[in-house]
This record gives C-alpha cells, sequence and structure tokens, in this order.
C-alpha cells in the first residue's frame, strides 16, 4: 500500500462541499473495510464520521486524529501533480497526505495485540462554526484515550504548545456625512484600520514565550457603510489574535476597549493547548521519529490551533504531529512524499514500541492541563 497514491486519491475530492466530503468518506471507509479494519459510522451536523479501531480493548489506548475536509480552492487544485519530492494540490499538507500515512499506519499495526488504536476522522476542522466542532463533541459524548496525535502539519516536529485563539468583533463609530464632503464627517472604515494598527502595536504584541517569538494578529473580516455617497458612521471588524500560552486574554481585551471610540460587540476564546515534553507518551513519540530523521525530533510550539486542545480539556495527553511540508490553505499546497513515508513509518514504530516505554516505568513529574486565561 502506498501512502502517496491514497494521499493523491483523497485530494481529487473537493471535500470542501457537502457531496465532496460524502464521497470521501465513502471512499475512506470502503478502503478500510476492505482491508478487514472494523469502522463505525455516524454522523455530524449532517456530515459523515469514521471511527476505526483496532487492536485489543485493553491495554494503552491511542488516538490518530485527522480531518478529512478541506478550504475552498480552484477546481484544478483537486488534481493533484508531482514535481520532484512534492505532492502539491489543496489538501495535500493540510491534511490529506497525513490522513492517507495514517490510515496506512493503522492497518500496519493492525496485528498488534497489546496497544488499542482508534482511528477518528472528522469533517468540520476547517469549519467556520468555532463554537461547535465534531471532535469536541465525540469528547463530550465520552471519547477516550491514554494519547492523542492530532495529524496537522508541523514538518515532523511534535507539536507540544499551541497559541491560544482570541477572536474579537469590535464596532468603530464615527460621524456620518455626505459623500461629497468628507471632511464634514469621520469615516468609520478608515478609523478601523487606524484601530487595527493601534490594536498591533499594543504591550502584548511585542511580548515572547519559550516556544513563540510573539503573539500572532490578522484582521480577518471588515463591513462598514450602507451608501455610495455617505461617510460611513460604523464599521465592525474581526480581528484575530492568537495569544501566547504565557498571556491573559482579559487583559488584552481590556487593552483593546482602551482604545478611543471602539466598542467590543463578540468574543470567541479557545485556551493555548501545552502537554509536558516528559510525559512518557511524547518520549516515545519522539523516540520513534528520530529513526525517522537524521537527528533528533524537536518539540515546537504551533501558531495556529487545532482539535488537540478538546482532547487536552478532557485531560487526554494531545499533540500535534505530521509531515513535512508547506503552503497550506495557498495555491501552491504542497507535501514531501519521502516525509510521508516516514511519517507512517513513525506512527508504526510508536505504536509498537509504546509497551517498553511505559514498561520503563517513566512519570510525567507535572500535571497536565489545558491552560486557561494564560494563567
Amino acid at each position: 500500500m502506498d501512502e502517496r497514491v491514497l494521499a493523491e486519491r483523497l485530494m481529487t475530492y473537493d471535500t470542501s462541499t457537502g457531496d465532496g466530503l460524502r464521497a470521501a468518506v465513502g471512499f475512506v471507509r470502503g478502503w478500510l473495510e476492505a482491508r478487514e479494519i472494523p469502522i463505525q459510522g455516524r454522523e455530524f451536523g449532517g456530515l459523515p464520521v469514521v471511527i476505526a479501531d483496532v487492536g485489543p480493548a485493553g491495554g494503552p489506548s491511542v488516538i490518530l486524529h485527522g480531518h478529512i475536509d478541506v478550504v475552498p480552492a480552484h477546481a484544478d487544485q483537486f488534481t493533484p501533480r508531482i514535481e520532484g519530492d512534492r505532492l502539491i494540490g489543496r489538501g495535500a499538507y493540510d491534511m490529506k497526505g497525513g490522513l492517507a500515512a495514517m490510515m496506512c499506519a493503522v492497518h500496519d499495526v493492525a496485528a498488534n495485540r497489546q496497544v488499542r488504536v482508534r482511528l477518528i476522522c472528522v469533517p468540520d476542522e476547517e469549519s467556520e462554526n468555532v463554537e461547535h466542532r465534531c471532535t469536541e463533541a465525540l469528547v463530550e459524548e465520552g471519547l477516550r484515550a491514554d494519547f492523542a496525535i492530532t495529524g496537522e502539519p508541523t514538518d515532523l516536529h511534535i507539536g507540544v504548545q499551541a497559541k491560544g485563539v482570541l477572536a474579537v468583533r469590535v464596532e468603530v463609530s464615527g460621524i456620518a456625512a455626505h459623500g461629497s464632503t468628507p471632511w464634514l464627517g469621520d469615516n468609520a472604515i478608515l478609523k478601523a484600520y487606524d484601530v487595527f494598527r493601534r490594536i498591533e502595536t499594543l504591550g502584548f504584541s511585542r511580548e515572547s514565550s519559550e516556544l513563540f517569538d510573539r503573539p500572532s494578529i490578522n484582521v480577518a473580516r471588515i463591513d462598514g457603510g450602507d451608501a455610495f455617497n455617505k461617510v460611513p458612521d460604523l464599521c465592525s471588524m474581526d480581528v484575530d489574535i492568537r495569544y501566547l500560552p504565557n498571556q491573559d486574554p482579559g487583559e488584552i481585551l481590556a487593552d483593546i476597549r482602551s482604545l478611543p471610540d471602539v466598542r467590543i460587540v463578540n468574543t470567541f476564546q479557545r485556551a493555548p493547548a501545552h502537554v509536558s515534553r516528559s510525559n512518557p507518551y511524547v518520549r516515545a513519540l519522539r523516540d520513534a521519529v528520530s529513526k525517522s530523521l537524521d537527528g533528533e525530533a524537536l518539540s515546537v510550539g504551533r501558531d495556529g490551533a487545532s482539535d488537540a486542545i478538546s482532547f487536552l480539556e478532557a485531560g487526554i495527553p494531545a499533540v500535534e504531529f505530521g509531515p513535512i511540508g508547506a503552503g497550506h490553505h495557498g495555491p501552491q499546497e504542497w507535501v514531501s512524499i519521502e516525509s510521508l513515508r516516514r511519517y507512517r513509518r513513525a506512527l508504526g514504530d510508536f505504536v509498537n514500541e509504546l509497551p517498553a516505554w511505559l514498561a520503563g516505568g517513566v512519570v510525567e513529574p507535572a500535571p497536565l492541563r489545558a491552560v486557561e486565561g494564560g494563567l
């Protein structure tokens, strides 16, 4: 079984649409069933979810978590192409390449009689509905394991931290006037741009932490004006802030509220992710990955949020770990074909060697926690 060929097949489905998702999940189900891997089928929000299990019911359990959905793209991006070591197209890096390698790895370890492995394939990781996700619902329903790996792209590093999410919708007020005499008004759209620039210079934006050199701040959406011949007196703006594990989102909000003519009308928060690098499962994974690399695997911080936080908040140690590539969500998204092979091998080595690691009696010195409020 070739993980590259499987990745190419998955990439041909436009899984930014409901029909494409259903077709792709149907293929995933068929592929697993053809290899006698037991699966459960269910739906979330009208979209299909795949849960596949191999290994014994008892003993240590590991979740391999991936998503089949992608962000929208042009039609030609769903025709994969190869240039040297690069497999190029929508979803190659985020994360159909990783999902294909996970599917192969599950088959590789199916005969392991000591470790339970559960493959979870969700349809909504890229969804704009940030408050209600399939992974979170599964965990709330009782999905549990001793360790979880979310296959987000990490260049074969192990993501032990991720920034928190603070999404802020602000309203900026101005003064209306006739469009022919803008000097008589106070343009709220222009003021919103100025507000964003001020947010970028607030004190929190210059802070750093152990694994991050700075927070991330992006203006994601702006909406203002109700007539072409009128100076707009109101503008709303969505600002996406990825704050550091050592920062307090409450203090960031207070700094934004202190700006003139600004009103915060809505917020969404997601805590930063953190798992100890000395956790025995993390150490076992690092050892397995290092065998597939020229040097030791690195523990890194991740700028983006992922479904790993849903596991962490339920007390399940979870990391992000995926293949090498670049350009996710962009026009030249690619994944390294060689890294898919290494990724598959690392997952298999991790599962097969895990019992020996756990028998060594390695104990995590600090309790696991999802960092709330950056404190």
